[in-house]
């Protein structure tokens, strides 16, 4: 008798399975959600200092305790019944902690004297906000919830989705190409020389690729830095590296190489291709799938002022970081197909922050001046069916404005507590006392933000550095944080739903 030889039987991938099944839940979730019209996925995201952590603060707060939302419909309307953090639905997702930047921002027990910013966001983080409302519906009258999950994350790592698309070598070469641009050449000067001392194909060593990486990451770390204030920086893991601080994940940098070069096996280069093709394998394409693709609408937070303060070259940084998120992002109206298979985020709203930083009179220039930074990226979105708006916001209001006697002039001016260590002229504050600050006038053609022109022209100077201030005095915790816009900003991004 043939003995056939015996297959033992082939083990499941118990991975592809759990995640097989994670799809059809969310698939299922996602019928069930459009059917009802009752939920919404919000990202909230921009580079670092741009007021994430506060923008979400403000927003629960002032819905949560009354705050002046006019321009929100249901609100205005009186259709707007409740707001109530639910358990945040994601058991492997951080909850955000909206309780102690409550607390920080207005001293909490310790009192008004206390009152900070919040920390930065540095890792993703999530909560869910229900809200009760009336509808206006004819078919479907009476009260009725709707559901936000609110998914808080760090725009550096938005800006890593397109290395999805780019290989270690042209990555590199970009990279190396930015980095010897006059505005980045001399921070990138101790990285760039250790490079030239470098033999990529040279057998691997895991002290020069620990030594090229910190160097790297130091440099990003510089260019990032208030003083120069660039935004363009990749990978976003480098700057805001959370719980793989020190990993080989992280552990790679840019190298010379020809074009079309191949990497010997064992050599330097291909060490550094590998763990950068890990990188996007296991923390890009993860993030991608478990949370940007489930989005579907996004506020993307923009420092202009900051950008302004350091410098033309900062600007036109600026607008090359946003031109690369807007292209992250898969755009296009929902339906009922791609609710199933891939959610599209239907509406972008770009929002430039810390208005309250200058008068209300260069609130409109504010805003030109960032609908000039997206100008080419949101060309390119039209073609998708995708809404967008551009506004200039404060989402907690830090000044309030006056107008002040100067020289026998009358000036427009802001009030506020500036941050202890701001400097303006010869005098030094000490974060503890107000003062009238007269921001200047931003310029009235865009463009001239990009060459430097017209800001801040105070005693014939036009480089005028905008001050960072402490959160205002409110009349009580439990008083409504102010704003500028945030109802704005409310209505665009899920007023529609409450109708």
């Amino acid at each position: 008798m043939a003995k056939w030889p015996i297959t033992p039987p082939s083990v499941p991938d118990l991975s592809r399975i759990t995640n097989l099944a994670q799809e059809i839940r969310d698939a299922a979730s996602n019928i069930a959600d459009y059917a009802r019209g009752s939920s919404l996925r919000l990202g909230v995201s921009g580079l670092s200092r741009a007021g994430k952590t506060v923008f979400i603060t403000s927003l629960i707060h002032n819905l949560q305790r009354g705050g002046r939302l006019p321009v929100l419909h249901a609100y205005a309307e009186g259709r707007l019944l409740s707001a109530r953090l639910e358990q945040q639905p994601d058991d492997a997702v951080p909850s955000f902690a909206y309780g102690e930047h409550v607390a920080a921002l207005t001293g909490g027990a310790a009192g008004p004297s206390a009152r900070v910013w919040p920390q930065s966001t540095r890792q993703i983080s999530q909560l869910r906000l229900t809200l009760e409302f009336e509808r206006t519906s004819t078919w479907r009258k009476g009260r009725g919830e709707f559901t936000i999950d609110i998914v808080d994350y760090p725009g550096e790592w938005l800006l890593d989705l397109p290395l999805l698309e780019k290989s270690y070598d042209q990555w590199s070469r970009e990279t190396l190409e930015a980095a010897a641009a006059a505005a980045r050449a001399s921070i990138a000067a101790p990285w760039r020389g250790y490079l030239a001392t470098l033999e990529p194909a040279a057998p691997f060593d895991e002290m020069t690729a620990r030594q090229a990486a910190e160097l790297f990451t130091a440099y990003l770390r510089g260019a990032k830095a208030e003083s120069f204030a660039l935004s363009a920086l990749t990978p976003g893991r480098f700057l805001m590296p959370g719980d793989l601080e020190g990993s080989p994940a992280l552990t790679f940098s840019p190298l010379h190489s020809d074009e079309g070069a191949t990497h010997p096996a064992g050599s330097l280069a291909a060490l550094m291709e590998r763990r950068y093709e890990a990188y996007k394998t296991h923390v890009v394409k993860p993030f991608f799938r478990d949370h940007f693709a489930r989005l579907d609408r996004q506020i993307v937070l923009v420092d202009a002022l900051g950008a302004l303060n350091s410098g033309p070259a900062a600007v036109r940084d600026l607008e090359t970081a946003l031109s690369d998120v807007l292209s992250a992002f898969r755009i296009g109206r929902s339906n009922l197909l791609t609710q199933i298979f891939r959610p599209k985020i239907d509406r972008v709203l770009f929002a430039a922050t810390k208005a309250d930083h200058l008068h209300h009179t260069s609130h409109d220039a504010l805003e030109a001046i960032l609908r000039q930074l997206v100008a080419r990226a949101i060309t390119r979105t039209q073609s998708g069916g995708v809404d967008f708006d551009v506004i200039a916001m404060a989402a907690v209001r830090a000044t309030r404005e006056a107008s002040v006697s100067h020289d026998g002039r009358n000036l427009e001016a802001i009030i506020g507590t500036p941050m202890a260590g701001e400097r303006l002229g010869d005098e030094l504050f000490d974060g503890s006392s107000e003062a009238a600050i007269f921001p200047g006038q931003l310029p009235d053609d865009p463009r001239a933000a990009f060459r430097g022109e017209g800001l801040g022209a105070r005693d014939g100077e036009t480089d005028y550095r905008f001050l960072r201030f402490r959160p205002p005095l409110t009349k009580s915790p439990d008083a409504p944080l102010p704003h500028i816009r945030l109802d704005r900003a409310l209505q665009f991004l899920f007023g529609d739903k409450l109708a």
